[in-house]
């Protein structure tokens, strides 16, 4: 049988598949950026967490986002500022970096804009600038012009950057409707919801949103973990493979005791 020839993609039919590359993109990189939240005393503090958004993480969105809305040439041209703006970053001179981003701001379409704005955020997070951070991941948080899922994500980093200073109510109001089940942000911001149920000493909401997260398939199992000893310190069950659990727990104990040094006494 005849093979038939291959046709060039059409401009219509690359954007298409740029566009679903780039949303597959958009979903590695939240569960990149949850895996590097961390929960600071979690069992001291019913697991308040601080959540530090990591430059090094934003890179890598950054670079993913940095070809949307590029049809035109002069979208096109913003790309490649942005793509040498994260050059800079990556080389480490932050502040030349923030500079370019800045520009790219500036003259960019939204989703460029977005791009260039959260990862000035992640730069002003990482040299304790929290205000101006703030003020960024909102800025974004707040444009309408900007797809969905960039807002909504710009939301969670301005939320986890600024939650010991926000009044628990505010934090809420600002993530429950991405604390439910099914969303893409549940996790993490189904996390940051249930440490403001806990200021507010609502354990009883709390606990089952835990359990909930932990038994989340979706959610990425370090957040999972977090969240099952969270439930089970406010007295919920979140284990729904206890057999799964046992076995880990072993392999880590068979581990720990062929690490140790020799002669080292066993536990009796």
């Amino acid at each position: 049988m005849a093979l038939r020839p291959n046709r060039p993609q059409s401009r219509a039919d690359q954007l298409a598949e740029r566009k679903a590359a780039e949303d597959n993109a958009l979903l590695r990189e939240v569960d990149d950026a949850v895996r590097q939240d961390q929960m600071k005393s979690a069992a001291k503090r019913f697991g308040i967490p601080v959540l530090a958004a990591v430059v090094a993480g934003l890179v890598g969105f950054g670079g993913y986002l940095l070809w949307h809305e590029n049809s035109e040439s002069s979208r096109e041209t913003a790309s490649e500022d942005l793509v040498r703006a994260i050059d800079t970053l990556g080389a480490g001179h932050n502040d030349a970096a923030d500079k370019a981003l800045a520009k790219v701001a500036q003259d960019a379409s939204p989703g460029a804009e977005a791009a260039a704005q959260l990862l000035r955020a992640g730069i002003a997070l990482e040299q304790g600038r929290k205000d101006e951070a703030v003020k960024l991941f909102n800025a974004v948080a707040g444009n309408s012009s900007v797809p969905a899922p960039y807002r909504d994500l710009a939301t969670i980093r301005a939320v986890s950057a600024n939650f010991d200073a926000m009044k628990p109510e505010d934090v809420i109001a600002r993530l429950k409707p991405l604390a439910e089940p099914g969303d893409p942000w549940f996790g993490s911001a189904g996390e940051l919801v249930g440490a403001a149920y806990l200021k507010q000493g609502k354990a009883d909401l709390a606990g089952p949103l835990f359990a909930s997260i932990a038994k989340d398939k979706d959610v990425p199992e370090t957040l999972r973990s977090r969240a099952r000893q969270m439930a089970g310190l406010l007295g919920v069950d979140a284990i729904t493979d206890a057999d799964t659990l046992v076995q880990q727990a072993a392999a880590a104990a068979a581990n720990g005791a062929a690490d140790a040094p020799a002669g080292a006494p066993s536990a009796q």
